[in-house]
């Protein structure tokens, strides 16, 4: 019996196959065991459930539909490619849409990186950017220069390597022994500047302490043994840490001083979420490497790629040095054909300029539940903000982890869902509820998300 997504379900009958035989990712079994939601459609901003319900997606699936869901102009693009070509690996060859999508991501990279290398996911990229580093520096006759240095509570992926890049302990704990040679320094969350002892009063100096902290740890660690230093433009995991002024300066000066690369980690943060293609773009640094995925095909087919400088691949058109590393459907023709669909998209309705223009706007709507009695800070860039929630805004106590379990998944999960929002309430650093919307949304959007955390977040205000 073939599959037919547009028939009428049975949602009891899925959610017990799903508890039989679907293993979610990063799910606790309790979600299973209560009858996981089963989401049958999208359109625009909006997911619906098997039953019919509509909700705001507040996380543009999983900080992946930019351009909003429905767009069949992508559909038809993925579609017509795979009729004309349904599979060819970038293996030694080469087809048009690969080709054409490499060219075009390199012309909207900063500085000089002219070479595409396509992953088909954000943890591949990051890995694939790993391994990259660790080749170059052999190839420069600096064998030692393995090491990797990353931020406090920072994600970066789930394979071995990017894992041991990730800063989340509870993360990495039942994986190891990883990959060596990670290394972590201190985030920019200037809102537990005190609790860093660093400048809490000054954000520019606060951003210098913690730039300076990657030259120490390039120092302690020893310089001729560093590779690279791993950097979201804005720390998705902890909630939303937006560079400093001056951060991402300094950064690039103690990367060039001691010889070693910079890679910014735009899984997240590329394709329009923080207002251009690329946000090192938009807050003004050159990296050496770009890892990015999710918002380069909105999602409607896997994709990642990794921008590299020409100084990182020059190396590498020598005949005698090749790079031993790929995936068999990186680069898939489907992947490809639905990106350049998509960043048409961005380029004809100037979606980069429609975040610069609203951004504001939505900082001021959720900055509005600062009055709330647990929303200690608000923070983020672009379409990409964090609520973080507190015990006590005087003190900025947080919630013990019991207490932090208890708010977020017994109580905020299901009430934000309830009242027709998706979003993701994480406590992987302090407790935050965060926000990435399609693109397209605005003012009207922003206002019924307000009111949504509002009502919820008052109402758990109450019951702590």
């Amino acid at each position: 019996m073939s599959f037919d997504p547009t028939a009428a379900v049975d949602t009891a009958a899925l959610q017990a196959s799903a508890k039989r035989h679907m293993w979610p990712h990063f799910t606790n079994r309790k979600v299973l065991n209560d009858g996981i939601p089963v989401i049958t459609r999208a359109e625009g901003h909006h997911i619906y459930d098997a039953a019919g319900k509509q909700y705001i997606d507040g996380l543009a699936g999983l900080f992946v539909v930019n351009a909003g869901h429905g767009r069949e102009r992508i559909v038809q693009a993925a579609a017509k490619q795979m009729q004309q070509l349904d599979f060819m690996p970038i293996w030694s060859y080469g087809h048009p849409a690969a080709i054409e999508l490499s060219e075009r991501l390199s012309s909207y990279a900063p500085g000089e990186m002219n070479k595409v290398f396509f992953t088909t996911g954000g943890g591949e990229a990051v890995e694939s950017a790993f391994k990259l580093a660790k080749h170059f520096w052999k190839i420069q006759g600096k064998p030692m220069k393995h090491k990797v240095i990353s931020r406090s509570v920072a994600y970066h992926g789930t394979p071995q390597g990017a894992l041991a890049i990730t800063g989340i302990p509870d993360m990495k704990k039942f994986y190891e022994p990883l990959t060596p040679g990670g290394h972590r320094v201190p985030n920019t969350n200037f809102y537990r500047a005190d609790e860093m002892g660093a400048p809490s009063d000054d954000l520019e100096a606060f951003g210098q302490w913690a730039a300076n902290r990657i030259e120490e740890a390039i120092l302690f660690e020893g310089p001729d043994t560093v590779a690279a230093v791993f950097l979201e433009p804005v720390q998705n995991s902890g909630g939303c840490f937006p560079p400093p002024p001056g951060y991402f300066k300094r950064v690039r000066e103690i990367c060039d001083q001691y010889d070693v690369l910079l890679v910014s980690d735009e899984v997240i943060c590329a394709y329009g979420r923080v207002g251009d293609f690329f946000a090192s773009k938009a807050l003004g640094y050159e990296p050496d490497i770009i890892t990015s995925a999710k918002g380069i095909t909105s999602g409607y087919v896997p994709l990642g790629a990794m921008i590299v400088s020409d100084k990182v691949s020059e190396p590498f058109t020598s005949t005698e040095n090749t790079f031993y590393h790929g995936f068999t459907f990186a680069g898939h023709p489907a992947a490809a054909a639905a990106a350049l669909e998509n960043l048409d998209i961005f380029e004809e309705e100037d979606l980069n300029g429609r975040v610069r223009e609203n951004s504001p706007l939505f900082r001021a709507e959720l900055e509005k539940l600062l009055d709330i009695d647990i929303v200690g800070d608000v923070r983020g860039e672009g379409y990409f903000f964090g609520i973080e929630l507190v015990k006590d805004k005087a003190t900025k106590e947080t919630f013990n982890e019991e207490e932090s379990d208890r708010l977020l998944r017994d109580y905020l999960s299901p009430a934000l869902w309830e009242a027709g929002l998706y979003c993701r309430a994480d406590d992987r650093g302090d407790p935050v509820i965060q926000l990435a919307p399609p693109l397209t949304i605005g003012p009207s959007e922003f206002a019924e998300i307000g009111g949504i955390l509002r009502s919820v977040l008052k109402d758990a205000s109450s019951k702590i």
